[in-house]
């Protein structure tokens, strides 16, 4: 036959740590924690920002292009 099951304990391993220097550096990761999350929420602002900023500047520069070019071809064939 088999042993029945012991219950569980609170054993050493459950309890938190009261150690200052465990604690200190748990505070400081999740500091470190926070900080990454809030960076890479605000460079993914950035980012968007700045591809918005690429993209009109390229859609006036392909205008101006487009309308040099009209410029020229009606210079050149008398339309």
């Amino acid at each position: 036959m088999t042993e029945p099951l012991r219950q569980a304990t609170a054993s050493t391993d459950d309890t938190p740590s009261l150690d200052p220097s465990a604690i200190e550096r748990n505070y400081r990761r999740e500091r470190a924690r926070r900080r990454a999350r809030i960076e890479h929420r605000s460079a993914a602002r950035r980012s968007s920002v700045r591809f918005y900023v690429v993209l009109v500047a390229l859609l006036f520069f392909a205008a101006f292009v487009m309308l040099a070019t009209w410029h020229e071809v009606e210079t050149l064939f008398g339309i």
